[in-house]
């Protein structure tokens, strides 16, 4: 008798194996969504989009953004840690999303290790310190210095964007004002176009932009100050690093990764990955990543281990410039 029993839930195990394995082998046998909390035009969307394209035409399946903005990317990592964890509803998130708001907010409802299998990072970007230099607030200002003199005569009252309350963006910010010893007023946004448009308008004084405001700062419409990384950015080589400027511990920057839901059978974990890596190399793909990022993969298991490491490297610059979330 307990052998049949034995037999029968063996059995059971093996046979109720057999869809998810097939539906990995066969993985896409329909379309595929890229969640993104972040708005069209940002850089994660355009990055998701690259992507995607790119995916379709390899795996034969249509891979389609969905744009689920809000609450710095949470919403949208929500929906995907409570999706079926089958391959075909993916996130692709930022950094901050994975690395930040879980030191932040208390209401999360995602853990960023035990919630998600991490596929790979795709870009890492550097962050451009903006200005509207038609703004008549900032009028004088020429380099991080003269701004910082001006927050210094003006507590509280000059003004940086970011793309939501505790996105790198603002934190990049908070850091300058920390680490400069004055006190700047932020403005959060509902993702970095928006911020964007808040610079062009007028709204704000300055913020930390990422790669998409560089045709703004060619054509003359925004002034680029600064780039948040150790090293110049390519693509701006007459723009210092912040941390030339007295502040050699300033080194900013964000990523772009996909995510799928934790339990996600491996073998799609890993056909995505390795998907996304050839993707990554074709020429024509590369030249579209170039211009939002430095293109960059990596393992699920790297990867894994650097969200873990930033979690604690972020927690620190947190503490350091004493960020906090109502």
């Amino acid at each position: 008798m307990a052998v049949r029993k034995w037999l029968a839930t063996g059995a059971f195990a093996w046979f109720s194996t057999l869809p998810l394995a097939a539906g990995a082998a066969d993985f896409p046998n329909a379309p595929v969504k890229f969640v993104v909390g972040f708005s069209p035009g940002s850089t994660i969307d355009t990055v998701a989009r690259i992507i995607g394209d790119a995916l379709s035409t390899r795996m034969g399946q249509s891979f389609v953004v969905e744009n689920k903005t809000g609450a710095n990317g949470m919403i949208a990592a929500r929906m995907v840690a409570q999706a079926k964890p089958d391959g075909y509803t993916i996130l692709v998130s930022n950094s901050s999303s994975i690395t930040v708001n879980p030191l932040l907010y208390k209401d999360l409802q995602y853990d960023p290790l035990k919630d998600f299998a991490p596929v790979t990072t795709v870009v890492s970007v550097p962050f451009i310190l903006t200005i509207n230099a038609e703004n008549p607030r900032v009028a004088g200002v020429s380099d991080v210095k003269s701004l910082v003199e001006l927050a210094r005569r003006n507590p509280n009252t000059v003004s940086y964007g970011s793309a939501g309350n505790g996105n790198l963006m603002h934190l990049a910010g908070a850091q300058l004002a920390t680490m400069s010893n004055v006190q700047m007023l932020h403005v959060p946004y509902r993702g970095a176009a928006p911020m964007e448009a808040g610079l062009m308008s007028k709204e704000v004084d300055f913020g930390f932009d990422t790669l998409s405001g560089v045709p703004l700062i060619k054509a003359g419409k925004l002034k680029a100050l600064a780039v948040s990384t150790a090293q110049r950015w390519h693509d701006l080589p007459d723009v210092p690093a912040v941390a030339e400027l007295g502040y050699p511990d300033f080194d900013i920057s964000f990523w772009v990764g996909v995510f799928a839901p934790a339990g996600t059978p491996p073998a799609v974990v890993e056909r995505l990955n390795r998907e996304i890596a050839e993707a990554a190399k074709d020429p024509a793909v590369r030249a579209r990543l170039a211009m939002q990022g430095n293109p960059s993969t990596q393992t699920p298991q790297a990867f894994r281990q650097k969200i873990a490491d930033e979690l604690k490297q972020n927690e620190t610059l947190i503490k350091r410039a004493n960020i906090k979330i109502d």
